[in-house]
């Protein structure tokens, strides 16, 4: 944990490990796909080591687009009343 890249990417994978335990024992009719959490996940280890080489603009754009597609498809706030 030594760089920037390591503590985002770990809040981002602990982010949808908390959304994907909320959504497995929650009582809703339909339970989200294991498979869409792929893409986030090993987004966030490649980004981390994309980040930690030194390819910076990459990694962001990489982190931009992993926050994207959480958005789009797992959807983390649908359940949210404002």
């Amino acid at each position: 944990m030594q760089t920037p890249y390591d503590w985002l990417t770990i809040a981002l994978f602990a982010g949808l490990i908390v959304i994907f335990l909320q959504r497995s024992m929650g009582q809703e009719e339909e339970k989200d796909s294991l498979l869409s959490y792929f893409p986030p996940a090993i987004g966030c280890a490649v980004v981390n080591y994309l980040g930690n080489e030194g390819y910076d603009v990459i990694a962001i754009a990489g982190i931009i687009a992993i926050i994207i597609y959480t958005q789009m498809v797992i959807k983390p706030f649908k359940g949210l009343k404002w």
